[in-house]
């Protein structure tokens, strides 16, 4: 599942304007400079990318079943989605 994380990387860097290299894992969105507005856009392009719905609610973010507080939870949430549409 390389591609998929290479490509979500891709989609995160874009939203926050960093080169894909500069990410980690272990950043939170608020540490790659990703806001709540900025993160709704990157749900919306991952959603699109892998023909996926991501089960995410912006106003109450804490009560979603989607792990957004590392970059490493949301490729993790992006595959599983992925492998459960297969």
């Amino acid at each position: 599942m390389t591609d998929i994380r290479d490509r979500i990387i891709q989609i995160i860097a874009e939203q926050a304007m960093l080169d894909p290299a500069e990410l980690r894992p272990e950043m939170s969105p608020q540490e790659i400079g990703i806001d709540s507005m900025g993160l709704v856009e990157s749900i919306f392009a991952l959603e699109e990318e892998f023909d996926i719905s991501v089960p995410f609610n912006a106003n109450e973010p804490e009560k979603s079943d989607f792990d957004i507080s590392t970059l490493g939870s949301i490729i993790s949430a992006v595959e599983k989605l992925v492998a459960e549409k297969a």
